[in-house]
């Protein structure tokens, strides 16, 4: 139904953080629907009803190279979000999102949260980028970025996110 919004949508900036799981969403197709299709066209709706900047939740690693699907799929969001050539673009590339779920994950989620929390300690220098941080942490570092739209295009990766705090 977004594009039936589209008369209904004024903005300065939008703000995109959609995604879901594969255990959520195992068929390929909808998982990219979701994940790569409907940010998309957000995102242009947005532009075209006068949007300047553009903010959004992408994932560390993202490359539309890779053989990896989820990758492949967050690289093609952002190479297709900067084609739409915002004044400025936004991208927070966070690692493992840590917090509280609405819905209930599988186990082996919690247990991968937990062992971050012992890992973290352990990524410095160029790998302090893999290190988890919380949703609510980036969320505040995409709402403090928009008070400083300097670049073109800027990524955010754990180190900037956590400098914007």
């Amino acid at each position: 139904t977004l594009p039936q919004l589209k008369e209904n949508i004024t903005a300065d900036e939008i703000f995109i953080a959609l995604g879901t799981t594969k255990s959520q969403t195992p068929d390929e197709k909808a998982y990219y629907q979701i994940d790569h299709d409907y940010p998309v066209l957000a995102a242009k709706i947005a532009k075209a009803t006068g949007a300047k900047s553009i903010f959004i939740v992408s994932s560390i690693g993202a490359n539309v190279n890779s053989s990896v699907f989820y990758t492949r799929t967050k690289g093609e969001v952002e190479r297709d979000i900067i084609a739409i050539d915002f004044d400025h673009t936004h991208i927070f590339e966070p690692s493992m999102i840590m917090g509280n779920r609405i819905q209930s994950r599988p186990s082996y989620e919690s247990i991968l949260m937990k062992t971050f929390k012992v890992l973290n300690p352990l990524f410095i220098g160029a790998l302090d980028k893999y290190k988890s941080i919380d949703g609510k942490d980036v969320a505040k570092a995409m709402n403090n970025s928009a008070k400083i739209q300097t670049e073109k295009v800027k990524i955010y990766q754990w180190k900037e996110m956590k400098s914007l705090l």
